[in-house]
């Protein structure tokens, strides 16, 4: 029998849940820790939901810190990814299937590509091909968008077009902090794949609601403003040039302000009766202009008879233009919809009013514009923190620059200018350490250094002012001055509409931060002994890692205890002879370096244990000629070592490689100092579950975090990876001797 054509639409995207539930009351909020909240809540009521995603876990919490504390109190749901989206859709997908409703990350909606396939081939098909029977209730959520300078080709994308062009996923990007939280509960209980984008630039703007926080449907468009002369349909970070658009009309024209929020499904029946009462259409996105989500909207308006017959005005589309974002400020501002395209484009708009191709005589032709998706290029000063001028004076406001994607302090590292020394252009003045790299402040100016407003060890936070510089005339000349009013922007003058007046805003004054306080507190020790810091002075130091499976010494610990009771050897003295094993097999760690860089390998050799001291201290227990031990004397001269350290014995320690940890205190992974003579520092984190790829097969599995810090000179990275290794074997496959 035939399939009848009215079954083509059956089981493509299920509806949308009607939840109708309170999540949070009013307050005020980020649109960051409300998505944190919100996940929080779902991994709480849904023991079998799962977060997946590139650095999720706990101290990092995420790029953007979306997941700050939750692998910390979920540890059996959250888990760090491999960087490889295609997985991330795969295994998301595949437990979706079975039931476990994951909530995935994506770091950047830009990297997503690797996993096209697996979503749109295989995820997003998955009901309908099954008629069903199968469904895939998965959430992908990743930052999106720009005006964030510095993110450019990878970290800047708006791209929501390239999936809604495929049936079968539902895509949602909230502009508030309230939406982020009702649009991701939503999803977290749809049936189908939901991408979740969340507009990075908003993510840290705080917000007050008035009103609880509820779920909100899929589908849903929100109307934000009343208005009969204009509907304006936007979503992500266009609301805000929206928003900032209408302030400069100051009411001359009524805007009916628009927030698309759900891309797929889209609320057609909400813009259809707006523009059916305003008659004139603008749809504002962010996203490439060809074959976009606004070009959709557009066609479906102008598709149905009763809006073309009231339409007034052509519909216009302000949008990123088929172009790239640039790294330079001023590319990316040029690429984006701005305030200024939209208040130009509104005026060009609300001066027609035109019945079937005809110009009413009473509204006069506008001043031609630029298309209206081919940006024009915005002073980067609109956006970016700017140096400024003090008023009456040559002295220039140095100011911390955008230093990068998500980025909003840094720790000063580095002065390099002092008072009364030279600056020309190009010129560092300073260093500042970001998560991500050391970032140079570089003049963009030149004259006299005068004073710094901060000291080496500071945080400082985007846009702060940080040194003051007496600038030469040139450079003066290019700059604002600080606490002038803003000169308003020129308005193209049309008939209808009466002149915009921008109202100038007035930066707030800077004030120098007062002068350090003398040190008057109780003076300590430093952590490290002087002669200990002298002997990193020529370590050339380098990281490496490696997850071991933690099951065999767990089960050789019980095993020991049932035999040998409270005189069990411990988890740290099997893994102090796992280490010892492997290091007989590679004699690039047996060897200690001397003062003058002499490197001499033992036969024999001592294996060293750090041990916490009171006083926040720390000492090395030393396990002589530890390769020569029989199992039972290496775990008696382990035990012998460690209390005689805590006892007040310390003597100088000559050990190719010393063991540490901080599983006490939760650590799983630390990147050690390496201490000559050792020619390595192997810290072993404490027992945490990770997601393992066992023959394609993933699945949570308790393991340690082997952490090795090496001298370079001894040994290159091939050498480390192979002594991981071993080490590795010899913890997953250990069984008490004899």
């Amino acid at each position: 029998e035939d399939p009848s054509a009215d079954e083509l639409m059956l089981e493509v995207t299920a509806p949308s849940p009607d939840l109708k539930e309170e999540l949070f009351k009013p307050g005020s909020y980020r649109m960051g820790d409300l998505i944190n909240k919100t996940l929080r809540a779902g991994l709480d009521i849904e023991p079998g939901r799962m977060i997946f995603g590139e650095d999720i876990e706990d101290p990092k919490g995420g790029v953007f810190r979306l997941t700050q504390k939750l692998s910390t109190d979920f540890p059996e749901q959250v888990f760090n990814s491999p960087l490889a989206e295609s997985t991330i859709f795969g295994v998301g997908g595949g437990l979706a299937l079975y039931g476990r409703r994951p909530v995935f990350e994506l770091q950047f909606i830009d990297f997503s590509f690797p996993g096209f396939n697996q979503l749109v081939q295989n995820l997003a098909n998955m009901r309908w091909r099954s008629n069903g029977a199968w469904t895939v209730p998965a959430v992908f959520y990743a930052p999106y968008g720009a005006y964030l300078p510095g993110g450019s080709l990878w970290h800047s994308q708006a791209n929501e077009a390239a999936f809604a062009h495929f049936p079968g996923i539902n895509i949602v990007i909230p502009s508030t902090p309230e939406d982020a939280a009702g649009l991701l509960w939503t999803a977290m209980h749809a049936e189908d794949p939901t991408i979740f984008l969340a507009p990075k630039h908003m993510l840290w703007a705080e917000k007050e609601t008035t009103t609880p926080v509820v779920s909100i449907p899929l589908g849903s468009a929100r109307v934000c403003t009343g208005g009969d002369d204009l509907t304006i349909v936007a979503w992500g970070n266009t609301m805000e040039k929206a928003y900032e658009a209408i302030a400069e009309l100051q009411g001359e024209v009524a805007v009916e302000l628009i927030d698309l929020r759900s891309i797929a499904p889209w609320d057609k029946a909400t813009i259809e009766a707006s523009v059916r009462k305003t008659g004139r259409v603008i749809v504002i996105q962010e996203d490439t202009e060809a074959c976009s989500v606004g070009q959709m909207i557009v066609t479906h308006l102008m598709g149905q008879p009763d809006i073309w017959s009231a339409i007034k005005a052509p519909p216009l589309l302000i949008s990123k233009g088929n172009v790239m974002i640039g790294y330079n400020p001023i590319y990316e501002y040029a690429a984006l919809p701005d305030t200024k395209r939209i208040v130009d484009a509104i005026w060009q708009t609300v001066s027609i009013n035109a019945a079937r191709g005809e110009t009413l005589p009473s509204a006069a032709a506008p001043a031609p514009l630029a298309p209206v998706s081919a940006a024009p290029a915005a002073p980067a000063d609109s956006h970016a923190p700017q140096n400024t001028v003090i008023a009456g004076t040559s002295d220039i406001i140095v100011r911390v620059p955008i230093m990068g994607e998500g980025l909003r302090s840094a720790r000063v590292v580095n002065l390099g200018k002092k008072p009364g020394d030279a600056v020309k252009h190009d010129d560092v003045l300073c260093e500042l350490e970001t998560d991500k790299a050391v970032y140079p402040v570089e003049a963009s100016f030149a004259g006299q250094f005068k004073e710094w407003k901060i000291q080496v060890d500071d945080t400082v936070l985007i846009g702060q002012p940080i040194a003051i510089v007496a600038g030469e005339a040139a450079s003066v000349a290019g700059l604002p001055v600080e606490g002038a009013a803003a000169k308003p922007a020129p308005v193209a003058k049309v008939s209808a509409p009466a002149p915009v007046v921008s109202r100038p805003v007035s930066p707030a004054p800077v004030t120098a931060p007062n002068p350090a306080a003398p040190m008057n507190g109780k003076s300590r020790p430093p952590a490290l002994h002087p002669a200990i810091t002298k002997r990193l002075d020529g370590v050339v130091n380098a990281n490496m890692e490696l997850d071991v499976r933690f099951a065999a010494i767990r089960a050789a610990r019980e095993a020991a205890k049932k035999k040998d009771g409270k005189a069990a050897a411990s988890p740290s003295a099997i893994m102090a002879w796992c280490v010892t094993r492997a290091q007989e097999k590679f004699p690039a760690f047996r060897c200690l370096t001397a003062k003058d860089g002499t490197i001499t390998e033992l036969a024999d050799f001592d294996q060293g244990v750090a041990v916490a001291l009171e006083g926040d201290r720390l000492a090395t227990a030393p396990i002589s000629a530890a390769n020569k031990l029989s199992w039972t004397d290496f775990t008696a001269a382990y035990n012998r070592a460690v209390d005689e350290t805590r006892g007040g014995k310390l003597i100088d320690v000559q050990a190719p490689m010393n063991i540490t940890s901080l599983g006490a205190f939760g650590i799983e992974k630390a990147w050690p100092i390496v201490v000559p003579p050792a020619m390595g520092t192997l810290f072993i984190g404490t027992a945490h579950e990770r997601m393992i790829n066992d023959g394609g097969v993933v699945y949570p599995q308790e393991v340690i975090t082997l952490s090795i810090t090496f001298d370079h000179r001894v040994v290159n990275g091939v050498g480390v990876a192979a002594f991981l290794q071993e080490v590795k074997a010899q913890m997953e496959g250990f069984k008490l001797p004899g």
